[in-house]
């Protein structure tokens, strides 16, 4: 495709297709406040640094960057400003808190419909969360009084890096940003009781953390070959590989742009290789080599 470009930032030209340089960026609680951070080995470098430094005017959150679109040059700002922090002391955050959308794909692994006992679709079996859910690495999981069997899945994410609508699989890398590692949760008693109630079901608050990095496609390589886990208080509880998906990550892509236009900073949460009951004092984790892992500790919520 042709690629465009968005206004230009002290200069610099800014794609708004994947660049072509690997990189990895996160939110991170610093000065008070979350902000966009790149990564560089094993440190981060602050985009308000950057900025500071260099005299750019780089969007200082990851969804605002996002927008603008991902450019390699923002790599070479980080390796050239002496401000940085060591990866291991900051906090991370969620990527960022108010997503346009979130879709949510279920049993997309033939091992987790089987699981369930639930029919296997032949389309993908999507759902909508809202972005009261979003918690990030670290932040607690809160049980809702309402439910006694909470499941926590770990999940492959996309996150959409240009406007996307009815696009042919075979372009959806050219729509994709980067890819995370996601939590998302289930209050399964309550969608037992009826297939009708999933948007309850999904959307507690803390029922979706997402982070620690965005991953562009450059440096996650084959998708496919990723190894997706769920593990809970360090034990591996369930394994797969997103070749083993039905609708694998680009096809997921297409068919969702057939149906709503997908934004920069949309998520689709790909499914869980399975889904592991979570309790009060448990770590519910998602792992996926090359990419890192995500944890959350679990709590009853009061009142």
């Amino acid at each position: 495709p042709t690629e465009t470009t968005t206004p230009a930032i002290a200069g610099v030209v800014v794609s708004a297709l994947t660049p072509e340089r690997p990189m990895r960026l996160c939110t991170i609680h610093h000065e008070g406040r979350e902000q966009a951070a790149v990564v560089t080995g094993d440190r981060v470098v602050p985009v308000r640094a950057i900025n500071a430094w260099l005299g750019r005017a780089w969007p200082e959150d990851l969804f605002g960057l996002i927008a603008r679109g991902l450019s390699p040059q923002i790599v070479r700002d980080a390796e050239a400003t002496p401000t940085w922090l060591a990866r291991s002391a900051v906090r991370a955050g969620p990527l960022y808190r108010h997503p346009r959308k979130i879709l949510g794909i279920g049993l997309n692994y033939r091992d987790h419909a089987a699981d369930l006992n639930a029919p296997y679709p032949t389309e993908p079996a999507s759902f909508m969360k809202c972005d009261n859910t979003v918690i990030g690495p670290g932040d607690a999981i809160e049980l809702p009084p309402q439910s006694e069997r909470v499941t926590a899945e770990a999940e492959l994410g996309v996150i959409i890096g240009r406007v996307c609508r009815r696009i042919a699989e075979a372009d959806a890398p050219d729509y994709i940003a980067g890819y995370c590692l996601i939590i998302d949760m289930t209050a399964e008693d309550i969608l037992q009781k009826n297939p009708r109630y999933l948007t309850r079901a999904k959307n507690f608050d803390t029922f979706f953390s997402f982070g620690p990095e965005l991953v562009t496609p450059d440096e996650v390589g084959d998708v496919l070959a990723l190894k997706v886990g769920t593990w809970k208080n360090a034990t591996l509880h369930r394994e797969n590989v997103v070749a083993n998906m039905a609708f694998p990550p680009d096809y997921l892509v297409s068919f969702h742009s057939h149906v709503a236009t997908l934004y920069p900073g949309d998520i689709i949460s790909t499914g869980t290789p399975g889904a592991v009951v979570i309790e009060d004092g448990d770590v519910a984790e998602c792992r996926i080599g090359g990419l890192g892992q995500l944890a959350n500790p679990v709590r009853r919520a009061q009142g």
